[in-house]
């Protein structure tokens, strides 16, 4: 068997992420060799695989979910904001220069070459490729250069189903109003929809969809109930949340704040946190949200410096000190750390402004310059007598000139800073800073709990693929990726 879908979305955040890492899964307990696409992402939330590129982070979990090795092809084009109006390109996991906004119609032609021709690698070694669209297929203005939805479609003849958030409201309006945009030749790639997140009764939905599949002539091939506490590798920071033990815990909740960027990446490296059962993590953009915190935790940004002065601008760094001056523990990681040393320099303008030089928060003696080179590696070692690994993505070069050495950067008392993004996900090196950050904090009953990452992480990838099995058809949407869409009519209202 071979052949691929498309799973597109009404909006972003509709779930199409979670849909295709079901989707990975489910196929790949049939016996399949799946791969994950996604042919342009734009996240800062990223991943560094074994052979040292660099993809999203999405596409790394889904690659998990296929039980494949995660590669460069399965997200060939990355765009990481570093503002409003510039972001960094990454091809086939290497930096390759910026995009402006105003070049993101008509600048992208190479970048769709890349991208088609990773497609088409993947097809010819695996059975199946599941392929993730962005934001909507409707985006009408960007159709013409277009390569990530229907361009992507209409480049390989793929099947697409269009996922919708029953949450939000308008679902029904959302998947007619998305497919009537298209143009005929788009329509008739579309092949049915796919409900998400529904609460209550199924029969309550019955008129509504039997209504959709009417005016549209596509069938509704799957219902997904909402599935409480079930949270992914999320590709922006959109999905970030509070997260507080449930139920009765045992012994003292230590209290992590941490710190909500503007342009914060990685921010993954706070879920390994929000699964302890003893840790309660809230976000903050504001002094307000830092009081009675134990922890502050200041994660990784696109942009260090913009972002240094945000903190200064909001208050938050005077917040942070005062917080450090009481003893608290603060944890920097990446561009979090570089922030707590005592300087951020950016000679070839990496960020944006050549030159620029600033001083940091002066918690810990290191220094910060950022270089042309962009380190991308999966570093291993030790801290507090346990193994730890993770992974570093970063421009910065940073030098310790005090303080003791901390998984690749520096620890000065309670302030810790670390290059390495993902340690918290090493069960161990977790539950030993965490008992260190509740002894510093004066919680002498606070118990780490016994929490295995990587087995939550898998427990979240089959409850996905288990609410496909019994919620779809996914006999129906293995004979679309076997034998493409049969022929559909075309709703009247479509683009000439």
């Amino acid at each position: 068997m071979t052949g691929s879908l498309l799973v597109a979305g009404t909006t972003s955040d509709a779930g199409k992420s979670a849909v295709t890492t079901g989707l990975c899964r489910a196929f790949a307990r049939r016996g399949l060799r799946v791969a994950p696409y996604k042919a342009q992402n734009m996240s800062n939330n990223s991943m560094v695989t074994a052979d040292g590129a660099e993809i999203g982070r999405a596409q790394w979990l889904q690659a998990i979910a296929a039980r494949a090795e995660p590669e460069a092809a399965m997200n060939p084009v990355l765009l990481k904001p570093g503002s409003d109006r510039r972001s960094h390109v990454v091809v086939l996991g290497q930096p390759s220069g910026q995009l402006e906004a105003h070049e993101f119609a008509g600048g992208r032609k190479p970048l769709a070459q890349a991208a088609f021709a990773a497609f088409d690698d993947l097809t010819s070694r695996y059975d199946v490729v599941v392929c993730e669209g962005a934001g909507s297929p409707a985006e009408i203005n960007l159709r013409a250069h277009d390569y990530v939805n229907m361009g992507l479609a209409q480049h390989a003849g793929i099947a697409t189903v269009l996922v919708g958030d029953i949450d939000r409201g308008g679902v029904f309006a959302a998947m007619y109003g998305t497919l009537g945009l298209l143009d005929a030749a788009d329509q008739a790639l579309v092949a049915g929809f796919v409900i998400n997140k529904f609460r209550g009764e199924r029969a309550l939905l019955a008129p509504g969809l039997a209504t959709l599949e009417k005016l549209t002539g596509r069938r509704v091939l799957g219902v997904l109930p909402w599935l409480p506490g079930l949270w992914l590798d999320s590709e922006d920071s959109l999905a970030l949340g509070e997260r507080r033990p449930q139920g009765e815990v045992e012994g003292d909740r230590l209290r992590v704040a941490v710190v909500r960027l503007p342009r914060v990446s990685n921010a993954t490296d706070v879920d390994a946190l929000g699964l302890e059962p003893g840790v309660e993590v809230t976000f903050a953009d504001s002094p307000r949200g830092l009081a009675g915190a134990d922890v502050v935790l200041i994660p990784g940004t696109r942009s260090t410096i913009e972002d240094l002065a945000w903190l200064r601008r909001r208050g938050l760094a005077d917040a942070v000190h005062e917080h450090a001056g009481r003893g608290g523990v603060v944890l920097g990681i990446c561009g979090g750390f570089q922030m707590l040393g005592a300087s951020v320099s950016d000679p070839l303008g990496i960020e944006g402004r050549p030159g620029a030089c600033v001083e940091g928060l002066g918690l810990l003696e290191v220094r910060t310059e950022f270089t042309a080179e962009k380190v991308l590696r999966l570093p291993t070692g030790s801290a507090f007598g346990v193994a730890a690994s993770g992974y570093e993505i970063h421009h910065g070069r940073v030098s310790v000139h005090a303080g003791e050495e901390f998984l690749g950067g520096a620890r000065s008392g309670a302030v810790f800073g670390t290059m390495w993004h993902g340690s918290l996900e090493c069960d161990e090196l977790r539950r030993a800073w965490l008992r260190e950050a509740a002894a510093v904090a004066g919680l002498p009953s606070f118990v780490a709990g016994r929490t295995t990452f990587a087995a939550a992480r898998e427990a979240r990838i089959d409850a996905l693929a288990d609410a496909l099995e019994e919620h779809a058809d996914l006999d129906t949407v293995l004979d679309l990726v076997r034998s493409g869409v049969p022929e559909l009519p075309v709703m009247r209202g479509g683009l000439a």
